[in-house]
Parts: C-alpha cells; sequence; structure tokens
C-alpha cells in the first residue's frame, strides 16, 4: 500500500511538472526583446527618437507619481473580489459576417481593447488579445470575465493590425502568432514593438514601427502614430518601447484610439491636427488614485473626447480583466452619467456587437443587472 501511495506521488509530481512545463514553454519569448539589443538599424532610430532620453521613453507631460503600482497591490486584490467581477454571465454578440461598409464607420468590441474598426470599406484590428489571461504565463495573472466573441481564426480578412504598446492586456504573443498565420495584413506598431514581434516570427516586411507623429498608408487608409501618457515594459525593465495612440484617417471619415492614456493637455493637438473624429475608443477602466497619470478616469475619457472633438464615444478598457480594485461595472456608470451631464453621445455594446456611428443605438444599461 505504501508502495502505491508512493507510486501516485510520484506520478502526481510528475503531472504536475510536465504541466508546468508545458505553461511556461513560452516565457522567454513572452518577455520579448529590448530593441537596443535588437539590431543597429532600430537602436539608432530609438535613439534619434525625440522621446527617447537617458535610456528610455518619455511621457509627454511628467508624472506628478510613479506609474509602478503600491505593494500592497495584490494583497488588496484579493479583498472584496466578488466586487470587481461581474454577478453573471457577460452577454455576448456574433459579430457580423459579410464586407464592411463601402462609406462611413462600424466597430465590433471583442472585450477590454480588442477592437475591429471598418472604415470605408477597410478593416483595422485595434490590440487584439485572445489569450484567456493578460500575462506572461497560464497558470496566473488576470483571467478573462467573459469569453471572445468569436474565434480568432473565424475573424475576416483586415487591412492592418494596429498596437498602442506592449503590455500584456494589450501585445499578446499567441493572439500575434496565430494573426501571422492566419491574416496577411501589416502590424503598425509604435517605435521599439518590432523588436517582440520579429522574434515571435512577424516578416520585417510586414511590420510598421512609427514614432510619434510619424505616419504611413496602408490599405487607402492613414494611419498617424500619436502620442499618449503611459509606460512600456513586458519585464521590470520599464519603457524602452514607445507607447501610443493612433489615428486612422480615410477620405472622410477618422476614428482616433487613445490606447492607454492618462488625460493630458495633447488631446487638444491631436483634435485640431487630425479631428474632427467620427468615432473614439477611450479606455474608461484601471484607473486608481495610485497610479492617476498612467489611466484615464470615466470623466477624463469625456474631456480627452471633447478635446479630440469626438462625435461617438466608443469605451474600451473595461469588463473583460480585473487590473484595479474599483468595482466591474463601476467605470461604465460613471461614465454614463458624465456622458449625459455633458451632452455627450456615447454607446456601450455587448461584446461582439457591432455599432454603426451613423445610427447608434441608445445605452440600455445591459451591465445593470451583473454589477
Amino acid at each position: 500500500m505504501a508502495r502505491k501511495r508512493t507510486a501516485r506521488r510520484v506520478l502526481a509530481g510528475g503531472v504536475a511538472l510536465a504541466a508546468a512545463g508545458w505553461a511556461l514553454r513560452d516565457l522567454p519569448a513572452e518577455l520579448g526583446v529590448r530593441p537596443l539589443t535588437s539590431g543597429p538599424d532600430r537602436e539608432a532610430r530609438v535613439r534619434r527618437s525625440p522621446q527617447f532620453r537617458d535610456g528610455a521613453f518619455v511621457n509627454p507631460a511628467p508624472e506628478t507619481s510613479l506609474a509602478r503600482p503600491p505593494a500592497s497591490l495584490l494583497g488588496d486584490l484579493a479583498k472584496d473580489r466578488e466586487q470587481r467581477r461581474p454577478g453573471g454571465i457577460v452577454p455576448l454578440r456574433v459579430p457580423p459576417s459579410g464586407p464592411p461598409p463601402a462609406d462611413g464607420v462600424r466597430a465590433v468590441w471583442y472585450g477590454h481593447a480588442s477592437t475591429l474598426v471598418e472604415i470605408e470599406g477597410r478593416r483595422v484590428l485595434f490590440d487584439p488579445v485572445w489569450s484567456r489571461r493578460a500575462s506572461p504565463s497560464r497558470l496566473v495573472g488576470p483571467k478573462r470575465h467573459h469569453p471572445v466573441p468569436v474565434e480568432l481564426g473565424e475573424l475576416p480578412q483586415v487591412d492592418a493590425i494596429a498596437i498602442s504598446h506592449d503590455h500584456y492586456d494589450h501585445l499578446d504573443l499567441a493572439t500575434v502568432r496565430t494573426l501571422t498565420r492566419t491574416q496577411k495584413a501589416p502590424f503598425l506598431v509604435p517605435l521599439g514593438i518590432g523588436a517582440h514581434l520579429e522574434r515571435w516570427g512577424v516578416p520585417a516586411f510586414r511590420i510598421i514601427e512609427l514614432d510619434w507623429d510619424e505616419e504611413a498608408e496602408v490599405a487607402g487608409l492613414r494611419f498617424v502614430a500619436t502620442a499618449a501618457r503611459h509606460f512600456s515594459g513586458r519585464t521590470f525593465t520599464r519603457n524602452d518601447t514607445l507607447w501610443g495612440s493612433w489615428v486612422v484617417a480615410g477620405a472622410g471619415r477618422r476614428v482616433f484610439y487613445a490606447g492607454d492614456s492618462g488625460y493630458f493637455e495633447g488631446y487638444r493637438g491631436i483634435g485640431s491636427a487630425h479631428g474632427p473624429f467620427d468615432l473614439t475608443l477611450m479606455p474608461i477602466g484601471a484607473y486608481s488614485p495610485a497610479w492617476p497619470d498612467i489611466h484615464m478616469t470615466p470623466e477624463e475619457a469625456v474631456n480627452a473626447h471633447l478635446d479630440l472633438g469626438g462625435g461617438l464615444l466608443l469605451p474600451v478598457h473595461w469588463a473583460t480583466f480585473t487590473l484595479a480594485l474599483h468595482p466591474w461595472a463601476e467605470p461604465v456608470e460613471r461614465l454614463w452619467r458624465e456622458a449625459k451631464a455633458r451632452d455627450v453621445t456615447i454607446v456601450v455594446p455587448r461584446p461582439g456587437e457591432a455599432v454603426d456611428t451613423a445610427a447608434a443605438p441608445v445605452v440600455d444599461g445591459w451591465w445593470e443587472t451583473l454589477a
């Protein structure tokens, strides 16, 4: 009997080790590559950037507090956990099939920041993350509160994939590898992130790396890399790749995607130079008094939307992952109140629901039964 118990323990230990090995097998690649060590051409571009000083990229406005979360965050996250997750099943919608509208703007929010925008017959995929966790590990880290509405391999062919920065909830190795295999579109990324993509198998000809205020034309759309107030890093080394926002302009329609950002005065300049916008995708979640400079509150998202000259505001960066201490539905509740008070038109789709800027549905409070 003792021998059987010992054998079972050995077997269980072996299975556990094998599972841990499987879960960690991609960890070195997940951590990415420092751009200064990825080749002389990229290193030279990084060092020439006006945003790169004293060995790191810097924000357009100085920070009033450190971006690093407080040491107590993990302990605080363990408390009141039920408030920071939906109280039921998040309703999903099946994304539309068929060609995108030849004119106008339509968007499909898949959850968190992942959004497909159809503009003048072209498709742009922003910050796609399809993995179960926003983490370098398959075992720990923020886990999804709802499934993605469509499998990654079932996405329609897109014309461009735009990334805002290299944090795990915006840049996902497994998703990038799948998109490299199933799509033909180029990846548009802020300066330095191309080093990660190259390590992950994206061909160099499919990588377009831009500094702030640089632009590229893809499929008849003009992409402009614009500023944001945030930070970067997939390890304890910070700010060795650039972060940013995106302007996407067609012949007559314009879309702005803010990525992750704290509020700063630069939104007015972006609006003056590139707006007005038919649609803005604004982050509203994961805010905290502990890091006021790197994530906007919902009220600040409305401020930025108005600075940009936005028409319709679609909130992102909420509902899918718990990344801060506020209750799950608080960001959208605060956004709705502020939008009504300031006469700003918003739309709050369910994951997978298509929104046409010319016929945006009325906000119906679908999340309230889950709060």
